[in-house]
C-alpha cells in the first residue's frame, strides 16, 4: 500500500494557470510561486459582481471528538469537493495551512490523505509560500519593540510584570513554554519572566484569519493588547507604534494561496489557527473568495465540532456575516468504538456493544449542529475494510432518530468517486430549510457566555471559575471587553476539560483557569483545564522518519 506522499508524488500535477483558468481566474491575476502555487488578488472577492453571480453555498465539514483511530476530516473535505465536481458542480475547497508543529510531531499534516489530497503536499506541509514565517516575524517584531520601549525609558509606564505578549515559533518546543530573558546586565534588557506560544496560537494568526482587507488588518493589529501599565491601563500594539511594520511583513501573506487537489479541483489554502487554543478556521478572505469563485465552497474547522465548528459558527460566521448552507459531521466506526472504551488494538473486530457506548459522542455533535445551530446536517461515515454491515447499520439507525442521514464515504481509497453519494446529499441539504442561529448572545456577560457553551455544546452541568480568572473577567469587563464573543481553549479529546472522559460525558463542570482578551481578533480567550499554548513533541516524533534523498525527493512525510 502506498503512503500519502507516494500517492501524491505519483500524480502529475497540472500547471496552476490551468487550475486558475478552470476557476475563472485570469492568468494575469496570479502571483506565481513556481508552477503549482500562486497568490490570489483581493479583487477576486468581487469577481461575481459583474456577472451577477451570487456567492456559492458554504458547506462546513466538522467531526466527532478526535481519537488515535483517526476520523479523516480534511480527507473528507477534499474528497467531497472532488465528488461535487464529478457531479458537475463548480466547487472550490478552502482549507487551513498546516503548522510545522504537528507535521514534525504526532498528528501529521493537513493536506488530506490517500486519493483525496491537496498538492504539492510536501510544500503545503512545510514552508509553502512563507505565510507562517511572516506571521511569526510580525509577532516577534512586536515583542522586540515592546521590550525595546521599556529599555529606552518606558514612556508609557509599562509594568514588566504585566506584559501579556509572548514570542512565538512554529514548532512544538516545550522547553520554551516558560523562560526568563533579559539577563546579562542593563544593556541586555529588563530581566523578566517570558515564554513562547506556537505560531498558530498567536493572536496575529487570529487577526490574519479574521481580517477582510489590509486596512482591517491594520486596525485589528493596532487594537491588540500587549501589556498593562503600573496603573493597570492596557497598552496596545498601536501604542508601541509597531502596526505599520507588522503590516509590511504581512501584506503579501494576506493574499490567499491557490493550489489543487489530486483531481484538479481548485483549492485555496490560507491561514491556520489551532481549534483547541484558537478559533481553528482558515481566513475569512479565503472562504469568501472560494464562495465568489465557486457555486459550492467546502471548508473545514479544526478538531471536533465542539471546538472548530462552535468557533466557526459563533466567531467567524458572526464576524464575517456568513451563513453555512449545510454541515457534514465526519465519523468512523473505529473511532466510535474507541469512544466506547475499546482498545486501539481491538478495533478491527466487530463490537456492537462498544460502538453503541461510543455513539452518543457522534449524536451529541450532530444534535448541536441541527438543534442548537439550526443547520441541515449529514453524517459522513469513513468506511474501513474492517467495518461490518451490522456496525454501519447501527450508526445509520441511531442518526436517523435525529432526522439525519448517514452516507458512506470512501474518498481515501477512491478520491472524488468515493464522495459522489456524499456530494449528492450535500446538494440536497443546501436547498433544505435553514434556521441558523448562534449558540449564545454576545450581550450576555463573559461567565454567562462560557456557561452557555459548556451546557449547550459540551453537555456539562456548569463552570468553576478560579479566583484569578474571576479577577481577569472583572478587569476585562470594566475595560469594555465584556461584549466580545468567547474562544474556548480546551482539550480536543473530550467534550469536558478532562481528556480521559471519552464518549459523551455528563455531570461535569469545566474549570476556568485563565481569561484574556484578544482585542485585535475580537474575542475573549478562555483557558480551561490543563490546556497549553505551546505543545511538546511525543516520545517518537514524526520528524525522525522524514528525510531527503540525494536527488532532493522528500520521503517519510506521511
Amino acid at each position: 500500500m502506498m503512503t500519502d506522499i507516494e500517492i501524491a508524488q505519483s500524480v502529475e500535477m497540472r500547471q496552476i494557470t490551468e487550475i486558475a483558468a478552470n476557476a475563472g481566474i485570469p492568468a494575469d491575476d496570479l502571483e506565481l510561486y513556481g508552477k503549482y502555487k500562486a497568490k490570489l488578488p483581493f479583487s477576486l472577492l468581487h469577481s461575481g459582481e459583474n456577472t451577477g453571480k451570487k456567492p456559492g453555498k458554504l458547506v462546513l465539514v466538522t467531526a466527532i471528538t478526535p481519537t488515535p483511530a483517526g476520523e479523516g476530516k480534511t480527507t473528507t473535505t477534499i474528497g467531497l469537493a472532488d465528488g461535487l465536481r464529478q457531479i458537475g458542480k463548480k466547487t472550490v475547497v478552502a482549507l487551513r495551512e498546516p503548522s510545522l508543529g504537528p507535521v514534525f510531531g504526532v498528528k501529521g499534516g493537513a493536506a488530506g490523505g490517500g486519493w483525496a489530497q491537496v498538492v504539492p503536499m510536501e510544500d503545503i506541509n512545510l514552508h509553502f509560500t512563507g505565510d507562517f514565517h511572516a506571521i511569526g516575524a510580525a509577532n516577534n517584531l512586536l515583542a522586540a519593540m515592546l521590550d525595546n520601549h521599556i529599555q529606552q525609558g518606558n514612556a508609557l509606564g509599562i509594568d514588566p510584570r504585566k506584559i501579556t505578549w509572548r514570542r512565538c515559533v512554529d514548532m512544538n518546543d516545550r522547553q520554551l513554554r516558560n523562560i526568563v530573558d533579559g539577563l546579562g546586565g542593563k544593556v541586555n534588557g529588563t530581566p523578566r519572566e517570558d515564554g513562547y506560544d506556537i505560531t498558530v496560537a498567536s493572536e496575529i494568526m487570529a487577526v490574519f484569519c479574521l481580517a477582510t482587507s489590509i486596512a482591517d488588518l491594520k486596525e485589528r493589529l493596532s487594537r491588540m493588547v500587549v501589556a498593562y501599565t503600573y496603573d493597570d491601563k492596557p497598552v496596545t500594539a498601536g501604542d508601541i507604534k509597531a502596526v505599520g511594520a507588522m503590516a509590511a511583513l504581512l501584506k503579501d501573506a494576506l493574499h490567499p494561496n491557490l493550489v489543487q487537489t489530486l483531481e484538479g479541483t481548485p483549492a485555496i489554502v490560507h491561514g491556520g489557527p489551532f481549534a483547541n487554543i484558537a478559533h481553528g478556521c482558515n481566513s475569512v478572505i479565503a472562504t469568501k473568495m472560494a464562495m465568489a469563485l465557486g457555486d459550492y465552497a467546502i471548508t473545514e474547522a479544526g478538531f471536533g465540532a465542539d471546538l472548530g465548528a462552535e468557533k466557526f459558527l459563533d466567531i467567524k460566521c458572526r464576524m464575517a456575516g456568513l451563513i453555512p448552507s449545510a454541515v457534514v459531521v465526519v465519523a468512523t466506526v473505529r473511532a466510535l468504538k474507541m469512544h466506547g472504551g475499546l482498545d486501539k488494538k481491538s478495533l478491527g473486530t466487530e463490537d456492537l456493544d462498544a460502538l453503541k457506548k461510543g455513539l452518543p459522542n457522534l449524536l451529541r455533535h450532530v444534535s448541536n449542529m441541527k438543534n442548537v445551530y439550526g443547520l441541515p446536517c449529514v453524517v459522513a461515515l469513513n468506511r474501513f475494510p474492517t467495518d461490518t454491515d451490522a456496525e454501519i447499520t447501527c450508526v445509520m439507525e441511531e442518526c436517523r432518530t435525529l432526522g439525519v442521514n448517514t452516507v458512506l464515504s470512501t474518498v481515501w481509497a477512491e478520491g472524488g468517486k468515493g464522495g459522489v453519494a456524499l456530494a449528492e446529499e450535500v446538494v440536497r441539504l443546501c436547498e433544505a430549510e435553514n434556521h441558523f442561529a448562534y449558540s449564545y448572545d454576545t450581550a450576555c456577560t463573559i461567565p454567562e457566555k462560557i456557561e452557555t457553551v459548556v451546557k449547550r455544546i459540551y453537555g456539562g452541568d456548569g463552570i468553576s471559575i478560579l479566583p484569578a480568572a474571576q479577577k481577569q473577567i472583572d478587569t476585562l469587563t470594566k475595560l469594555g471587553y465584556g461584549g466580545l464573543p468567547i474562544c474556548m481553549a480546551k482539550t480536543q479529546y473530550s467534550f469536558s476539560d478532562d481528556p480521559t472522559k471519552l464518549g459523551a460525558p455528563e455531570h461535569f463542570t469545566v474549570t476556568i483557569k485563565n481569561v484574556r482578551v484578544s482585542a485585535g481578533a475580537g474575542f475573549i480567550v478562555v483557558l480551561t483545564g490543563d490546556i497549553m499554548t505551546m505543545p511538546g513533541l511525543p516520545r517518537v516524533p514524526a520528524a525522525e522518519s522524514i528525510d531527503v534523498t540525494d536527488d532532493g525527493k522528500i520521503v517519510g512525510l506521511f
